[in-house]
């Protein structure tokens, strides 16, 4: 009898060396980033503090500006974050978005005041969209397209503006403009199907032009093309926040109270993580957004420690 079970217990001793589900996964997990955090990489002016920093972007010349709430609610620092000046007194509610375009415009969003403001590269205010202090869809006079808590921007390479707007109060949606602030259209409603947002939070454009938009509560990140068109989608548990396409179209990703920054391909992919949630250097209370300068350092806007965190390559 033990002879005829044995190709038996032969089969049956090769399966139980077989890894499980959650094994094959463990082995199949994204490394962790080859990256280091960097102590203390801004120099405020004395008595200067950041606020809740929410945005953080470089422009060509490499220099960093950096949106928070508080005074001088935005900065700009050199390369080797010596403080160069302030702006922006006095013209936010709740400083949310920032972003830099080609030609060195700044471009920032205010969630509270319900306004987005285009600075050119002097700090001088060039274009206005939407109304501040006026929450809703269209001017009464019909001239002009209000926002409802605009969250973030994006600009295509032919100057079409893409902002999304909806923060939990606002009805979550992505909103079309032309180069001169003309409005084109809008897309999106609350709810949770292809299309769907609950807080439109960020906003990219690849090289292709499609978009790619942070659904935040909905735990993923959905692309479009610039018509509105759904694309594709991709999962991400926990708070996706904020989003970034580098020049070698990699997708960066501030994963929000998840504590953490994803490195993804365009598809959605992770490649590679780093941080997580705590108040020590390199960990984070709710990385908001990203950015990557041309010598591969990662800045994250921390909105609860109240800084901005950068990792250079070990």
């Amino acid at each position: 009898m033990s002879r005829r079970m044995g190709p038996w217990l032969v089969l049956l001793l090769s399966l139980s060396f077989v890894p499980s589900t959650p094994a094959r996964a463990q082995m199949e997990s994204p490394p962790p980033l080859d990256y280091v955090p960097v102590a203390d990489p801004f120099k405020l002016p004395d008595g200067m503090n950041f606020g809740g920093v929410s945005g953080v972007a470089i422009n060509s010349k490499g220099h960093i500006f950096v949106l928070h709430r508080g005074p001088s609610p935005l900065m700009e620092f050199d390369a080797d974050g010596n403080f160069v000046r302030g702006l922006g007194e006095g013209l936010f509610d709740r400083p949310h978005g920032l972003r830099i375009d080609a030609d060195d415009n700044i471009w920032t969003t205010d969630v509270g005041g319900h306004v987005v403001y285009k600075f050119n590269p002097d700090g001088r205010i060039v274009m206005v969209l939407g109304v501040r202090g006026r929450p809703g869809e269209a001017h009464e006079y019909g001239h002009l397209r209000l926002f409802n808590e605009p969250n973030d921007l994006a600009i295509a390479r032919n100057g079409d503006i893409f902002i999304v707007q909806g923060h939990g109060k606002g009805d979550p949606r992505v909103v079309k403009f032309d180069k001169d602030g003309n409005y084109i259209k809008s897309w999106g409603k609350k709810g949770k199907e292809p299309g769907d947002f609950d807080i439109a939070h960020s906003i990219v454009i690849d090289a292709k032009g499609l978009v790619y938009v942070a659904d935040r509560n909905n735990q993923r990140i959905q692309v479009f093309d610039a018509d509105g068109t759904f694309v594709r989608e991709s999962k991400h548990p926990g708070t996706p926040c904020g989003l970034f396409i580098a020049p070698d179209q990699t997708l960066w990703l501030a994963h929000g109270h998840a504590g953490q920054v994803m490195k993804l391909d365009l598809d959605g992919n992770v490649l590679g993580f780093a941080g997580k949630q705590g108040k020590a250097l390199g960990q984070f209370g709710e990385a908001h957004f990203i950015t990557v300068s041309a010598k591969d350092e990662i800045f994250v806007a921390d909105t609860l420690n109240w800084r901005v965190q950068k990792f250079v390559k070990k």
